[in-house]
């Protein structure tokens, strides 16, 4: 049984993603902490005296006292959490789907398309990316179509060395693309 060789976890890619998304992350931590710390603050500041001595009989142990901060804590939590999973990935959601739309008209054939994201996307650096492999393949393509053309001119006029040559030259092109 051979084992696989796991790679090491790399804190260095894209760190400004994974700056933005700590802030963030963190940010909601804190203020659904704070909250939490408020709402326990709130409820531990009351007097509870009178009422104690009114609820002895219905109090048996501080969890009771203690369950509607836990729940209302836990509810400002959730609601946070939602928020935060609504929202966060929107910035990332976005440009996915922008790419992936893109990408689809690439597919069809459509190698002039250029991927255009909104200044500040998360993934511009992604977009950057396959703009430019799209290039390199319009270009390789571009350059295939010109020396087919060449050898097609070539094969009219009857030369027979030109028609090798501009052969050759296709088959050179056509070898730099790896299927």
């Amino acid at each position: 049984m051979t084992r696989i060789k796991r790679k090491k976890l790399n804190l260095a890619v894209k760190k400004e993603l994974q700056k933005w998304l700590l802030i963030r992350i963190t940010g909601i931590v804190l203020l659904c902490s704070l909250v939490a710390a408020l709402i326990l603050y709130f409820y531990a500041r009351s007097e509870i005296t009178s009422s104690f001595f009114d609820a002895h009989l219905k109090i048996r142990r501080v969890s009771d006292l203690l369950l509607p901060v836990l729940l209302t804590g836990s509810a400002v939590s959730m609601v946070a959490g939602l928020l935060l999973a609504m929202f966060l990935p929107q910035k990332i959601a976005g440009p996915v789907y922008r790419i992936e739309k893109d990408l689809e008209q690439v597919q069809e054939g459509e190698l002039t398309k250029e991927i255009r994201l909104r200044k500040g996307d998360l993934l511009m650096d992604l977009a950057d990316e396959v703009n430019k492999a799209t290039a390199s393949v319009r270009q390789r393509i571009q350059e295939i179509k010109d020396n087919y053309r060449a050898a097609e001119k070539a094969v009219r006029a009857g030369n027979d060395s030109q028609v090798e040559e501009a052969l050759h030259r296709l088959e050179e092109s056509l070898s730099r693309l790896k299927t």
